[in-house]
């Protein structure tokens, strides 16, 4: 399987596997194997990032977790936590999608409910870094 190389200063040690002619990759913080998709390739960069990077401990880490947006079910890709206290929503997308207007949107509308300080939104090749501070989003340079 070809993965995309993707735009992280660092690169990082994955375990992937096969089975027939599905790859698998291990996720770190749930402990299992799961599918790889493009979007998960961008996911499990952005965990060890934090992990290995920036020295998160993995029980900081919350993957997939369910939320309600004006009743309707939705997951949240990635959240980057400080003793239960949100710090950081990463929104990730596969790398061939663009990140627009539209994608930030959705994402600010998922930190609505969450109220992280600082949001990520990234395909992997692009990242878009902001601040949430007095009701609107300042839009900064990644901090890698």
């Amino acid at each position: 399987m070809q993965l995309p190389e993707l735009n992280f200063e660092h690169t990082f040690d994955f375990q992937i596997r096969s089975d027939k002619d599905k790859f698998f990759i291990y996720d770190l913080v749930r402990k299992t194997w799961l599918l790889l998709t493009p979007e998960e390739w961008v996911r499990q960069h952005w965990v060890h990032y934090f992990h290995f990077r920036k020295g998160r401990n993995l029980s900081s880490l919350v993957l997939e977790k369910k939320l309600e947006l004006n009743g309707t079910t939705k997951r949240i890709d990635l959240l980057v936590t400080e003793k239960t206290v949100p710090k950081i929503l990463v929104e990730c997308k596969a790398p061939k999608i663009k990140l627009t207007e539209k994608t930030f949107e959705q994402m600010a509308r998922y930190n609505s409910i969450i109220g992280a300080e600082e949001i990520i939104l990234s395909n992997g090749l692009q990242h878009i870094f902001a601040k949430f501070n007095d009701n609107s989003y300042t839009f900064s340079k990644p901090e890698f």
